[in-house]
């Protein structure tokens, strides 16, 4: 599977389905993607609040720049 560059900031642990897939484009999650995260394997973070690709970002303390 070919690298896709990722864009904008993005938390290392943000997983979904898209990037399992080989035929889909998933340097970035699709608005409607179901997302988790991979350090707590829910839809929740280490911190308790909801995994997001908005919310996932460097003002929470579990957040790992990719």
């Amino acid at each position: 599977m070919s690298e896709l560059p990722v864009i904008g900031e993005r938390c290392e642990n943000l997983r979904w389905k898209g990037l399992y897939l080989d035929d889909s484009p998933a340097a970035q999650p699709a608005a409607d993607s179901i997302l988790w995260c991979l350090t707590t394997q829910i839809c929740l973070g280490p911190d308790g609040k909801p995994v997001d690709r908005y919310e996932c970002n460097p003002s929470r303390p579990c957040y790992r720049a990719v």
